[in-house]
Formats: C-alpha cells, structure tokens, sequence
C-alpha cells in the first residue's frame, strides 16, 4: 500500500487558500478600497439625512397649505358652477330678445355675439 501525504485540516486547508489569496491582490490597493468606500459611505449618509430632513420640512409646508389649497379648490369649482349658470341664463336671455325684437338684431350679429367667452377647458396656446 501506498501511503499518500497526510490531508492537512479543514482549517489548515482553508488558512492556505485565504494566504493565497491575500498574495494575489496588493494590501495597499486594499486599504485605499476600503478608504474610498468609507468616505463614499460618509458622503452617502450626510446626502440621506439633507433629503430626510427636507423630506420633514416639505410635509410639514404642505401639511401647512393644504387646507388651505382644498379650500380654494372648491372656492374655483363652485365659482365656475355659478359663472356657468350666469353664462347660460344670458344665453337664454340673448335668444328671447332676438325672438322678440327680431329687427333690433341685423342678420348675423347674434350668432356672432351669443357665446364669447373662452373655452376655459382647452389648453392655452
């Protein structure tokens, strides 16, 4: 029988592959690596607590103003019910005085002054 070398440890086996591992890359390189990530992590922390802290201050402004903007909605939207309730009634009224006095309106010159305002819905050139 033939009597092989003996097999070294787990542990013996696994200090050899870190050993030559470690021979493979220069411990310099390794240390500036490790100083770059470190000062990349700092950079990292202070840009996370800068945009927490807005993050605090931005809800507490919109949590300042934001009764305020719901109110000023609806204040809009039922302003813009009432303007269109006055704007048909003035329709309804312009169409009645030219029934009525068909003479006092020449050909043409109802149609073209029935409905002027701007179609507030579109978008603006």
């Amino acid at each position: 029988m033939d009597k092989s070398a003996p097999e070294p440890a787990p542990a013996a086996a696994a200090e050899e592959v870190a050993a030559r591992f470690r021979s493979l890359v220069d411990p310099d390189d390794v240390a500036s690596i490790r100083q770059t990530q470190h000062l990349i992590l700092g950079r990292l922390q202070d840009s996370n607590a800068v945009l927490t802290h807005f993050n605090e201050y931005s809800e507490q402004c919109f949590a300042e103003v934001s009764g305020d903007f719901a109110s000023k909605t609806r204040l809009l939207k039922s302003m813009k019910a009432d303007l269109e309730h006055i704007f048909t009634k003035l329709r309804g009224m312009k169409a009645r005085l030219a029934a009525t006095y068909p003479d006092a309106f020449p050909d043409g010159a109802m149609s073209k002054t029935m409905d002027q305002r701007p179609d507030l819905e579109s978008p603006l050139d």
